[in-house]
């Protein structure tokens, strides 16, 4: 009896978003790595400076990390 009580004292647990962990990683300064869009097909009318640009990882604005955060559980 006491085991439930405890037990039932720790839920519900958040769920991470699963799609937000498939897209983001947390740098070790705590700001969030993301990657550009418009590098996935229609490639060639694109130029090869923009296609290397978009090929870099990316950080995610300060307007838009704590939404981010949020569904990463932090």
């Amino acid at each position: 009896m006491d085991l439930r009580e405890n037990k039932n004292s720790f839920m519900p647990k958040m769920k991470t978003n699963s799609s937000a962990k498939k897209r983001f990683k947390i740098t070790g300064s705590g700001k969030i790595k993301r990657k550009h869009a418009y590098k996935r097909h229609i490639l060639t009318k694109k130029g090869t400076k923009q296609k290397r640009r978009l090929a870099k990882s990316g950080l995610v604005s300060k307007q838009d990390t704590n939404n981010v955060k949020a569904l990463l559980c932090m």
